[in-house]
């Protein structure tokens, strides 16, 4: 283990208040999170203002992603070359300026390639911004500081379709991206007056960029996330295409590791693998992304395919999520400081598999208020876990590692926040076959049920249309309802699996090691 005075632990005494520094660098990586959510409902809208089908629309998102995915592991490098202040910087001015392409896109060509550039200059933000608040406070403070660094992160994801759909509906699509402009502003101005790099990033000394390691990475994630987008659609291993592109990508990731392991001045080090902590938290937080984004992915699309809300409305309705997040940040980061934080770990993942269970109980006849309190303790849950993970996954790094260990961490959450949405997406579809197909069994004409049902809509729609057609719209309206109760059950699975998933993350807690902040650091 690294001895405790080279750990991240060790104060670095900014020259200003570190809360001026937090405001600086959790605006670009709040800016950072929302920019992979808010898009989505704007996907119909571009696509007809584009004059694309909506396959084609869904691959702004897919463009972001694969950029995004590539850079966030290397930010680590990229930092030290260039110096994490200027790197942070340039980052910034390019998802500024390439927000105000993707808003002013006039072809489908246009928007996906600023959207490509948008996604690798966002993705250094979220692993730069971490590490820099990370060592900008007093270990006791560390948690708190985590909290508001939470904020953004957990609490933009839902934010994101809610403000997505407002700007949509009451200005246009385009206003989407164009909201990043001032926000991006606003960060380079606060980070040009606030932020300082240490000195081990000033007289840091690296080699040329691993050309070799950032191809195969590039190669391994973009096959990876084109496979969880386009999967669904096409069938999955069904698609002669997605078999090619499984095996790139196998060959890509792991001819990166291999890479990684074997030869000198590499893009990201492996060894901070070692760390059981670090390796622990970065599976546990992948499991957290996969929860958290499918939790956001269902819900409004709950509300609009069962509860015909609108993208607005919808996302409306999730919201109330962001007030738990923004009430349990800054209370759990003084609890880390104070307790064992794989108490709290353990806790938020019981309380979100608990909330889960809750939701895979749903029914045609819930009220939406019903799902109130359920989502806003969700999202209390999710600062349970966020805040004093990512305070204990990083603990023991060494304070040279922290940018390299907070890129893979980040990453980690980021494609199982993907792998997650898929999972979730592909159930959906599978189960709502194969629960139709189970229903309609119960659905012969000759069942006494069955034929009350049918000649009760048939003389309400005789009122308006003659027999034949009342008796045609009857059996239509009782396929609605097949369809409709199928759709739901395949609801229900995805929330039941999701809590089963939650509940088998809390014993994995407990193989962490216990690590204290009081006023110092001591790693058990």
């Amino acid at each position: 283990m690294p001895e405790q005075a080279d750990t991240v632990t060790q104060n670095l005494e900014p020259d200003v208040n570190p809360w001026l520094i937090a405001v600086a660098v959790i605006l670009p990586a709040f800016m950072e999170v929302i920019d992979t959510s808010i898009a989505s409902v704007c996907i119909p809208y571009i696509a007809g203002s584009l004059s694309a089908s909506n396959d084609e629309a869904t691959w702004v998102l897919t463009f972001y992603l694969l950029s995004n995915a590539v850079v966030l592991p290397a930010s680590a490098w990229f930092a030290l070359r260039f110096g994490r202040k200027r790197f942070l910087i340039a980052s910034i001015v390019i998802f500024t300026i390439s927000s105000f392409f993707c808003g002013a896109a006039t072809s489908l060509i246009a928007i996906l390639l600023a959207r490509l550039v948008q996604g690798a200059g966002g993705g250094g933000l979220q692993p730069l911004s971490q590490a820099i608040l990370t060592e900008s406070f007093p270990p006791e403070k560390r948690g708190l500081a985590q909290g508001m660094f939470g904020l953004g992160v957990v609490v933009a994801p839902v934010l994101g379709p809610t403000l997505g759909g407002f700007l949509t509906d009451a200005y246009s699509w385009r206003w989407a991206f164009y909201i990043n402009i001032p926000i991006g502003v606003l960060a380079i101005l606060l980070i040009m007056r606030y932020v300082k790099d240490p000195p081990y990033i000033t007289n840091a000394k690296v080699g040329r960029l691993d050309t070799i390691g950032f191809g195969l990475l590039a190669v391994g994630l973009g096959s990876l996330q084109i496979i969880l987008d386009r999967g669904q659609e096409d069938d999955w291993f069904g698609a002669i295409w997605i078999r090619w592109a499984f095996v790139i990508m196998c060959v890509g990731l792991v001819g990166f590791v291999i890479s990684q392991l074997t030869r000198e001045n590499t893009l990201v080090d492996l060894s901070v693998f070692k760390i059981r902590n670090f390796t622990l938290g970065c599976v546990l937080i992948f499991m957290f992304g996969a929860a958290v984004y499918s939790a956001v992915t269902l819900l409004p699309l709950y509300f609009q395919s069962i509860m015909d809300y609108s993208a607005w409305w919808s996302g409306l309705a999730v919201s109330p999520r962001g007030i738990g997040s923004i009430v349990a940040m800054p209370v759990v980061g003084l609890l880390v400081a104070k307790m064992d934080n794989r108490i709290l770990v353990s806790t938020g993942f019981l309380v979100f598999g608990v909330c889960s269970l809750f939701w895979g109980n749903l029914t045609m006849q819930i009220s939406p208020w019903s799902l109130v309190i359920p989502i806003i303790v969700s999202g209390f849950s999710l600062g349970l876990v966020f805040v004093p993970l990512s305070v204990t996954t990083l603990a023991e790094l060494p304070r040279q590692a922290v940018g390299n260990g907070s890129g893979l961490y980040n990453l980690m959450r980021n494609v199982g926040g993907s792998i997650g949405i898929s999972v979730v997406n592909t159930i959906l579809a599978r189960h709502w076959q194969l629960h139709r197909t189970e229903l309609t069994r119960d659905l012969a004409p000759t069942f006494p049920n069955v034929q009350q049902t049918l000649d009760y809509f048939t003389n309400f729609f005789a009122q308006y249309v003659g027999h034949p057609t009342a008796q045609s719209l009857a059996i239509g309206q009782v396929g609605r309802t097949l369809d409709q109760q199928a759709q739901l059950w395949s609801y229900v699975d995805d929330f039941r699996y999701m809590a089963f998933a939650c509940f088998c993350c809390v014993p994995l807690v407990w193989t962490l090691k216990k690590v204290k902040f009081r006023g110092g650091i001591s790693a058990h």
